[in-house]
């Protein structure tokens, strides 16, 4: 992907799109993937970067919904788990089979998960993963050395997925760029064009130049998450909103505290809320929170509540308990839920929505990653209808994601880029120092920053440590120590003069300020 090609592409496109599409995070770019693999001229704007909200602050899991058998929900677990399998096949670089124990701490827990667990073995049917089996006490502490085993009778052990949120994101982006689409991030909507009270397009500002389009499209799509509702009034100020966004918060720490390749899952907690543990990256995600909140954010923070939560219930179920020092990182993404009269954000519904205005703008909103792709090719299918430009077979359920053509050994240091690793090696090998590392506590080398760069357009310190790798996430102290090495080289790449390099670092590391825990 080229900024400049992709920015020419669309000043020179000849008469509408046929859809544009609001929102570069999970549902739009899926959606820019299914509009053009079925053929579609399509244009993707993003006020910030692919994934920069909700989409890069996931429990990092491709899951069926468990908790959500309890719900009774059975279709959205049937939904979720056909595209837990197909998202396995379809990246395999970047989804891989995950083992996750829930422990008993009482005689009739084993039983009572164990039979939930071979219904959601059941209902994947030819999709599933592995088979849930029972777990001996000597078996869980084999499995998990550092659970806390007093009082520990047994447990299950099931399967599910995991992933890589925001370099998904990336790869879907190169995916629809691939089948002729213009994804453009750091490029936001400031307002509908419209011909007697009908959307027609959507005017659109470029955030590194101030240069205004306008989009002709003969239909668009409000897929902007937590975001909808703003869009929406856009259109029609008398809007009510629609979505009731719910924070979760995630704590990171170092990996051992989770030894082993085996995640935690406590499916109730004190407050009802489902706990998980889990090792990624060489570290240990522990979430999640579920706390409405009144106001939306694309830099949302972890509450103090949160916070103690996730550390007390930590304390409880590992051996040695977190202190505030330990916690490498900690981050907040907030949940498109929609909106109903409930008695909390819990039974609020986890199934997407789409809604059609007299406008003809389409809003898309809800759902979770696990079914993006449902999401897409649901949301495209209403576009076809409303925006009149012919209906298109969807093609996704077995189109393989970009980079996925190699599959790297898991512990390789870039299996997530899939076919594009030889690339980056290629440029470590032309260019000896590009070899090294960022920084020591990192694994990101001065070759991937490049390649972030030149081919996935990262544009600020941040696209590179927050999302095209995951520096902030694993490390949010060194990744501050790394924002001046990292802003050098995309400087040489861009062109930045000495006072933009200064900027930009200054800026990631005031934000990466926010996501260490002090103590």
């Amino acid at each position: 992907m080229n900024r400049d090609r992709l920015l020419s592409q669309l000043t020179s496109h000849s008469g509408p799109f046929d859809i544009a599409i609001i929102g570069g995070g999970a549902t739009g770019l899926g959606a820019a993937v299914d509009a053009a693999s079925r053929g579609h001229s399509v244009v993707l704007i993003e006020q910030s970067d692919f994934a920069k909200g909700t989409s890069s602050r996931s429990t990092k899991l491709v899951h069926g919904g468990v908790r959500y058998l309890k719900q009774g929900n059975v279709s959205l677990v049937l939904e979720a788990l056909r595209e837990r399998g197909l998202l396995c096949k379809n990246a395999p670089h970047l989804v891989h089979s995950l083992p996750f124990v829930i422990p008993s701490y009482h005689w009739w827990e084993g039983p009572f998960y164990g039979i939930g667990l071979k219904v959601y073995d059941t209902l994947a049917g030819q999709l599933g993963l592995e088979p849930s089996r029972y777990l001996s006490r000597e078996d869980m502490i084999e499995l998990l050395p550092t659970l806390e085993t007093e009082g520990l009778d047994g447990g299950v052990v099931y399967h599910d997925g995991q992933f890589d949120d925001a370099r998904l994101a990336i790869h879907l982006a190169r995916t629809a760029v691939n089948h002729g689409a213009i994804t453009l991030n750091h490029t936001r909507c400031c307002g509908l064009m419209k011909e007697k009270g009908h959307i027609i397009g959507v005017k659109a500002e470029c955030m590194e130049t101030g240069r205004q389009h306008e989009i002709r499209a003969r239909c668009v799509i409000n897929a902007t998450g937590v975001f909808v509702d703003d869009l929406r009034r856009m259109d029609d100020a008398k809007a009510e909103n629609i979505v009731a966004p719910s924070q979760g918060v995630h704590l990171v720490l170092p990996r051992e505290f989770l030894p082993g390749d085996s995640a935690i899952m406590i499916p109730k907690t004190d407050d009802g809320r489902v706990l998980f543990a889990v090792p990624w990256h060489g570290r240990v995600i522990i979430g999640t929170t579920d706390t409405p909140v009144q106001h939306t954010s694309l830099e949302p923070r972890p509450l103090p509540d949160e916070i103690e939560f996730l550390m007390t219930h930590a304390a409880r179920y590992l051996t040695r308990d977190p202190r505030p020092c330990d916690v490498l990182s900690m981050f907040a993404g907030l949940r498109p839920l929609v909106a109903a009269k409930a008695g909390s954000t819990a039974e609020l519904s986890r199934d997407h929505t789409i809604l059609v205005a007299d406008s003809g703008l389409i809003t898309i909103t809800g759902g979770k990653w696990t079914t993006y792709r449902r999401m897409a090719e649901d949301v495209i299918d209403h576009a076809e209808m409303i925006g009149g430009i012919g209906v298109k077979h969807c093609v996704t359920h077995n189109l393989m994601i970009h980079g996925s053509a190699t599959v790297l050994a898991k512990d390789d240091p870039l299996a997530v880029y899939g076919s594009d690793a030889a690339e980056i090696r290629d440029l470590a090998a032309k260019e000896p120092e590009w070899s090294g590392k960022v920084h020591p506590k990192l694994d990101l080398t001065c070759a991937e920053v490049i390649f972030h760069t030149r081919h996935e357009l990262a544009r600020t310190v941040g696209d590179v440590l927050a999302r095209r790798s995951r520096s902030l996430l694993l490390d949010a102290q060194a990744s501050m120590s790394a924002a001046p090495r990292v802003g050098a080289l995309m400087a040489a790449e861009l062109g930045w003069d000495a006072k933009t390099t200064a900027h930009q670092v200054e800026r990631y590391q005031h934000l990466a300020c926010g996501y260490i825990l002090e103590g």
